[in-house]
């Protein structure tokens, strides 16, 4: 399997990219997606918990996927409560009330998925390492 290359060894702003910026445009364009319909919706965070995922895969640390899902899941978060309040007039789904608690929901999503993608890192460089050395 293809392992992506380190946060830590791209180039510096391609990491404020990564870290930053799509986390920021991902959540707003969630948000928009609030008032066009369900699936869009459905859709929209699907990408969303892809990309929270694929953020810990970028990592060889807990501490350091757990720092980048979380700073990427407020991000997101409240980048999604600005789209809703500036974009949306009717939602089609509900979010967490108030919606600024929104942001707090995705913190701890973004965290939890950033872990998951660095252990199953961390797991697929184990299991390359018990192999080449058998």
């Amino acid at each position: 399997m293809f392992l992506p290359p380190l946060l830590s060894d791209r180039p510096p702003a391609l990491r404020v990219v990564l870290t930053y910026v799509s986390p920021v445009i991902g959540g707003f364009l969630t948000g928009m997606t609030l008032g066009l319909g369900i699936a869009a919706w459905v859709i929209a965070n699907v990408i969303a918990t892809l990309a929270g995922f694929g953020a810990g895969f970028d990592h060889d640390t807990g501490a350091d996927a757990a720092r980048r899902g979380a700073t990427g899941g407020a991000l997101f978060g409240l980048s999604l409560v600005l789209a809703d309040a500036l974009v949306v007039d009717d939602r089609v789904a509900k979010i967490a009330d108030p919606a600024v608690l929104q942001a707090l929901v995705t913190t701890i999503a973004g965290t939890l998925l950033a872990l998951a993608g660095t252990w199953l890192r961390s797991r697929i460089v184990r299991r390359r390492t018990a192999l080449a050395s058998s």
